[in-house]
């Protein structure tokens, strides 16, 4: 696969707001940060119910790491990526990127990330190219270079040049996915949140994204938090594994680590991720997949 250009975007060091960042080497730091969601009576406005999404969550990302969450269906994983993406306010705690505050620098963060979730929202009646134009023009990309960059990476990712002009609500759900990973991947952000990107795509467009993911890492600097139910693609992809359950971080290491631990808590010989995921939190991932893709 041909390597892609991508533009240089440095990330903050020195001062941020007038701030001094506390480390350069830390891309994203989350500090005690909790979330709760309560849901409220219609007519009298009574608390009926409150879900604690995040319970005292605290995590530190390396700069260039590929740092992995994975968690079942409620664990809270969208919800510490909508929080970190500046879509929601923790209840308390603190997120910063790069030394940048996400409440007090929410611009200066913004300019420095990006963010691909499971469901791709576009301008379906635009084609990719139009939709991938306009979004790269939001981040101050133009030129003859941002067309044939776009080509590329969608050629690269199994997106004929005959299909990139067509409207997206002519594409299956799985090249819809592609384009938002291109989205993303053009605007070459410091700090790429993805989640769960390679849901819905087959096995060959999913080894594509995940060779894109770690070419950003490699070649342009880039810091990549991935929340994923693919085990394989975790162990492939990630430095280092959180894993969570019911809102909290229950272990990070890296996935050699955590096989390690389990094998010595268990008497195994070799344990898999799967058998540390289930060992830890009680819970089979697989059961949240085949779950997702009956709904699908």
């Amino acid at each position: 696969m041909n390597a892609t250009r991508f533009p240089t975007i440095e990330p903050v060091a020195g001062q941020a707001a007038g701030r001094n960042v506390p480390d350069p080497t830390t891309a994203l730091r989350v500090e005690h940060v909790t979330k709760a969601f309560v849901r409220k009576g219609l007519f009298t406005r009574r608390t009926l119910q409150t879900t604690n999404a995040l319970d005292d969550v605290s995590l530190d990302i390396r700069r260039n790491e590929i740092f992995g969450i994975l968690g079942a269906n409620g664990s809270g994983k969208s919800t510490l990526i909508r929080v970190m993406s500046t879509l929601l306010i923790p209840d308390s705690g603190k997120v910063s990127v790069f030394g940048y505050d996400i409440r007090a620098d929410e611009g200066d963060v913004k300019q420095l990330i990006n963010r691909v979730s499971v469901e791709a929202s576009f301008f379906k009646k635009l084609s990719a190219m139009e939709n991938l134009l306009y979004s790269s023009r939001l981040y101050g990309r133009s030129g003859s270079s941002l067309r044939r960059d776009i080509v590329s990476i969608l050629g690269s990712m199994g997106i004929e040049e005959s299909r990139i002009n067509q409207p997206l609500e002519q594409l299956s759900r799985g090249m819809q996915q592609k384009v938002a990973i291109a989205r993303a991947f053009l605007t070459s952000p410091v700090l790429l949140l993805l989640d769960e990107p390679t849901t819905g795509l087959d096995p060959r467009s999913k080894r594509d994204v995940q060779d894109f993911v770690l070419q950003l890492r490699d070649q342009h600097d880039a810091t990549i938090l991935l929340c994923s139910h693919d085990m394989d693609e975790a162990e492939r992809l990630c430095d280092r594994i959180a894993i969570l359950d019911r809102g909290r971080v229950i272990a990070i290491d890296t996935a050699q680590g955590l096989k390690r631990q389990v094998s010595q808590e268990l008497g195994m010989i070799d344990a898999t991720l799967e058998d540390v995921f289930i060992h830890l939190t009680g819970r089979d991932l697989s059961a949240d997949v085949a779950e997702e893709v009956q709904v699908a």
